[in-house]
């Protein structure tokens, strides 16, 4: 690496270690090598969800989402820290880097304000935002039998996007943004709105009904994700469990106790982060 190359790693691993809450803590398990690429990959991504939500006006957000679409066609051009270190990246690992364009695709959703019909309309959205981003992360990661690879690190990217919008349907709706689907929405019979102290109104349980119920299918999307962590060497197996772990156990929270994402954004501690981080990385020896 020349040292060009180096500051722009380290830049790269500064905004990784500064903004990526959950990630962090499963790209820490990486060998080097491979923490420094996919540190690139989450800054870059991080680059495109902070356009996406931004205080600027929808046309200028659109704009510099194109624009950054045009910078990640050409790489090799750029000068931009992240930009170098992704594509230095790319030169050493198989990153698919048309799935950026497809988390761009997402993005552009989120700012016109997309709402969605069905599940089967929501699960695009999420492939889009983050089954991209399970498929950049494998090509890090690499695996021993790439046949199904990839569709299982899509469709544990679609398992943790879930898990985000349970998380965040009091803050999203806030923000004007509805993802849980209209169908279901009508058919538990939930009218989403917030009272005056900003809390998410839940009459008669039917939004704790519906926040279950989809609780319950997400853990099918883990299960099935899941299935990619045997095919990864072992520090990549170890990352990918705890990335997942920390997404899943927030998941189960959610579920046991629907009323509590009414009035706050849950989260994991610090140390609960920790502890699944270090039982994936044991439970990945082999």
């Amino acid at each position: 690496m020349t040292a060009t190359v180096d500051a722009a790693y380290v830049a790269c691993a500064d905004i990784t270690r500064d903004q990526a809450r959950n990630f962090h803590y499963g790209i820490r398990l990486l060998p080097p090598a491979k923490r420094s690429a996919l540190c690139a990959v989450y800054a870059l991504a991080r680059r495109v969800d902070d356009i996406g939500d931004g205080d600027l006006p929808h046309d200028v957000k659109r704009q510099q989402l194109q624009r950054l679409r045009a910078d990640i066609g050409a790489l090799s051009d750029s000068s931009d820290p992240v930009l170098l270190a992704v594509h230095d990246a790319a030169w050493h690992y198989p990153i698919p880097l048309e799935a950026f364009g497809e988390l761009i695709d997402g993005v552009e959703m989120d700012v016109i304000g997309a709402r969605f019909a069905s599940f089967d309309e929501l699960v695009h959205y999420c492939r889009c935002v983050a089954g991209s981003i399970g498929r950049l992360c494998l090509g890090v990661f690499g695996a021993g039998d790439m046949s199904n690879a990839s569709t299982y690190a899509d469709t544990l990217g679609i398992a943790l996007q879930q898990t985000n919008i349970l998380r965040d349907v009091r803050e999203d709706l806030g923000n004007g943004r509805i993802y849980l689907p209209q169908d279901e929405l009508d058919r538990f019979g939930v009218e989403l709105r917030l009272d005056d102290n900003g809390a998410l109104v839940d009459d008669d349980g039917a939004l704790a009904a519906l926040v279950q119920f989809s609780a319950e299918r997400a853990r099918t999307w883990y299960d099935e994700g899941l299935r990619l962590v045997p095919l990864l060497d072992r520090r990549s197996a170890a990352c990918c469990s705890a990335m997942s772990g920390i997404y899943r156990r927030l998941l189960d929270r959610i579920a046991d106790q629907p009323a509590l994402i009414l009035d706050r954004r849950l989260s994991l501690s610090g140390w609960e982060k920790t502890g699944v981080a270090l039982r994936a990385l044991a439970g990945s020896a082999r």
